[in-house]
């Protein structure tokens, strides 16, 4: 529950002095362009790039070295230090800005720009939500200047606006910020955590039910309850990519993924046939052996379908089978091979001793596993709903801090 948040009501934004980044900013660089001969850790300097900027934070996860004599040749006049902050600028996570908030010696890449604000008219702290608020995103989105990796150009940022309240507002409202902020981030993390909680829940009484086998479970080779039916591959000089009379839909693993590359064949080309609720198994990965369904079509020869002997075993009960976190260890690790592609082999998989209870416990087991799977899926829909209204509220608590209008958090 994020509780109300209160200030006096600031004055309108259109009383706040604005300025251009460059003129409001002690420093404002990108690191070096070259990528620098990186060192051991022993010996060498921290070297950050954009993806130590992460949700408003500068992280220190993951990072190289440098040598000391190229960092001291890199920060001779712009020399990085506490308080400082990193903008990323380069890649799919472009326009983040983090506070520098440890104190040791580093560099940064040219994927980072390095801030520092004048302290006598501006908050880092208050600098760092503003470039994180909807208005500098729609602007730096704006800025990008490469149609392949984005690029935000520290010409551009140095235009960006920047209002420049009396410096007790900024702090007041960076009070405000982060502490909204912080409600939010643990109400997001117990979401997370509780959704969580319920797949460690479902997986570790799915693993079990296989195992705690009653007295008239019998253990039977995989092979003796289900057939494996391998795939074909037509030339690729029969593919089309609309639909036509004559031609049927080719089903590929990554189909499974994505319908953006729907491919069609002739069916006289066709050698292998599934319906949609046929199972299907994945020989090659990533990953190997995924276990799908909900496509009708002639499969390739990177799929296989598993046909149960439905006299003797619920097709239902064996398509849970497959997705058991022990027979997919068994399949990755006979899968891999001295040389050629990893793949799954049939032959190993019909070794597999699978438990075989009588149908009317089959049938239980599958009903109990179908309620379960749905009951976590519309938890998973809830908490990731709930995720993303928390993100849209920091975008909405932003927009009305740079409006003027923080009076009237609730």
């Amino acid at each position: 529950m994020i509780k109300e948040l209160t200030m006096e009501k600031t004055d309108s934004t259109d009383r706040w002095d604005e300025m251009k980044m460059v003129d409001a900013c002690e420093i404002l660089t990108c690191g070096v362009a070259s990528t620098p001969k990186y060192v051991d850790e022993e010996i060498g300097i921290p070297f950050l790039s954009a993806q130590n900027v992460r949700d408003g934070e500068v992280v220190l996860n993951k990072y190289k070295y440098i040598s000391k004599e190229f960092h001291e040749k890199l920060t001779s006049k712009n020399k990085p230090t506490k308080g400082d902050l990193l903008y990323s600028r380069v890649g799919a996570k472009y326009g983040e800005a983090g506070v520098v908030e440890h104190n040791f010696e580093f560099s940064v890449y040219v994927s980072v720009t390095l801030i520092r604000a004048k302290k006598e008219i501006l908050n880092n702290y208050f600098l760092k939500h503003y470039l994180n608020s909807p208005r500098i995103k729609e602007l730096a989105k704006q800025s990008i200047t490469s149609s392949g990796v984005p690029n935000l150009n520290v010409k551009s940022v140095r235009e960006f606006p920047v209002p420049i309240p009396p410096l007790n507002q900024q702090k007041q409202i960076v009070g405000i910020l982060d502490k909204a902020f912080a409600a939010i981030d643990t109400a997001k993390a117990n979401a997370e955590q509780n959704l969580q909680n319920a797949k460690e829940l479902f997986e570790s009484y799915f693993q079990n039910i296989f195992e705690n086998k009653g007295d008239d479970w019998k253990l039977v080779p995989f092979g003796q309850v289900c057939e494996i039916s391998g795939g074909s591959q037509p030339p690729k000089d029969n593919f089309i990519y609309e639909p036509r009379e004559g031609y049927v839909r080719l089903v590929q693993v990554r189909d499974y993924r994505t319908d953006k590359y729907i491919t069609y064949i002739p069916i006289n080309k066709a050698k292998k046939f599934c319906k949609a609720d046929d199972i299907m198994i994945g020989r090659y990965g990533p990953p190997i052996f995924g276990i799908f369904s909900g496509i009708e079509g002639a499969y390739n020869v990177a799929l296989m379908k598993a046909i149960p002997n439905e006299s003797i075993i619920n097709k239902e009960y064996i398509r849970w089978f497959l997705k058991t976190p022990n027979i997919v260890k068994f399949v990755e690790k006979t899968s891999k091979r001295a040389a050629g592609q990893d793949g799954v082999r049939k032959e190993r998989l019909y070794e597999y001793n699978i438990p075989v209870p009588a149908f009317p416990e089959q049938k239980k087991i599958v009903e109990t596993l179908d309620k379960l799977s749905l009951e976590i899926k519309k938890l998973e829909a809830i908490y990731t709903q709930k995720i993303a209204d928390l993100e849209e509220m920091k975008k909405a608590i932003l927009e009305k801090a740079f409006s003027g209008q923080l009076g009237n958090i609730n």
